[in-house]
């Protein structure tokens, strides 16, 4: 088979800790494994600097070198494809191998982010402006990165829309009739726009009037203290289910009525997809990205904590609303976001750069 180099260089798809970076990284290795390519991992460096400090990103730029020349002497590569280039972990690695190695370059979610030129990641929003004009092909996964690609992009150069999306070829099966009045969240526990979630969440769930429903919380990280004390006030009907794996995720979904996050700068939002896949209706805030995935109906003013507990009301406890709702959510998951829409977008502006393999 003829090889794909792929490479994420802000999480590999081998990284230890679950997250939607690492899932959709692992999603489209899958979807990219077609047409007689065989995909492999190029590399397992990793560019991320998180503070924008100037010594940790000229080191982490040598290091790059260092990856550039023992990789360069490759042949057996069709084409370089990277996963999600940014201003805090740009792709150090693709625009040079690719013309080293004189093979096609594609970008998956790769961003420019000019507000960041002459700050803290100055270099580093360069070499992320770089990827985006160095390559053949950028994939965009929400519109709001469009909006920053799109002015400049060469007329050699394509823009295309490629979905987040699940690896799975259909739709699971879901069992029919009403479901206990679950309301799941599901999320990381750190410090930053994670916990601002769960802090919209408890004021949404102080909100909800009383009744039988309970909340179920999968995920786990250092802040994990500072969740439980905001969920603190509603005692017992809080069940802590801590870091899931990814089979034992999907039981959750099929307990649950509703799955509430709000999505504070949510890139997109893997648990969108799969609570939705599983007939989850999602009540979220109407934020960029989070609208990119949910469907119409389950988006909400942001800061309208009160019309988000009185969706949350009506979905476990309508449930002629709740199947409807269902259905929605389902056809746009089976409309927009399965392994077979993204393969045919991928490959449909990627063929004519490659070879045909018997």
């Amino acid at each position: 088979m003829s090889g794909i180099a792929f490479y994420a260089p802000l999480k590999s798809p081998n990284h230890p800790i679950p997250s939607g970076e690492r899932e959709m990284a692992r999603n489209l290795i899958r979807a990219l494994s077609s047409r007689g390519y065989d995909v492999e991992l190029s590399s397992e460096f990793r560019s991320l600097e998180k503070k924008g400090h100037l010594d940790a990103q000229t080191l982490l730029m040598a290091q790059a070198e260092t990856e550039i020349s023992a990789l360069k002497t490759r042949r057996d590569w069709s084409a370089w494809v990277t996963y999600h280039s940014y201003y805090k972990a740009p792709d150090l690695l693709g625009p040079a191998l690719s013309k080293a190695l004189n093979i096609p370059y594609f970008v998956i979610e790769a961003t420019r982010a000019s507000k960041r030129l002459g700050g803290p990641w100055d270099g580093f929003e360069k070499a992320a402006v770089r990827v985006c004009e160095t390559a053949d092909v950028l994939f965009h996964v929400t519109q709001r990165d469009a909006v920053a690609l799109r002015p400049h992009i060469r007329s050699d150069q394509s823009l295309m829309h490629l979905a987040p999306f699940l690896d799975i070829e259909c739709l699971p099966a879901i069992s029919q009739g009403p479901r206990d009045p679950v309301i799941l969240i599901v999320g990381m526990m750190r410090e930053g726009d994670k916990l601002a979630s769960y802090e919209i969440a408890a004021d949404v769930l102080h909100t909800l009037e009383y009744g039988q429903w309970r909340v179920e919380i999968a995920g786990d990280g250092p802040a994990r203290a500072k969740v439980e004390n905001l969920m603190a006030p509603f005692g017992e009907r809080i069940s802590f289910l801590g870091a899931l794996d990814k089979q034992t995720l999907q039981l959750a979904y099929r307990r649950a009525r509703a799955l509430l996050w709000p999505g504070m700068n949510e890139a997109f939002g893997m648990v969108y997809l799969e609570a939705q896949a599983q007939g989850v209706p999602v009540v979220a805030e109407n934020r960029s990205g989070v609208s990119d995935v949910v469907a119409s109906d389950g988006l909400f003013a942001i800061g309208e904590h009160a019309v988000l507990a009185q969706d949350l009301k009506r979905l476990l406890n309508d449930n002629e609303y709740h199947a409807r709702r269902t259905q929605v959510a389902r056809e746009k998951i089976q409309a927009h976001h399965l392994l077979g829409a993204a393969r045919d977008t991928l490959w449909g502006a990627m063929a004519r750069y490659l070879p045909e393999v018997a």
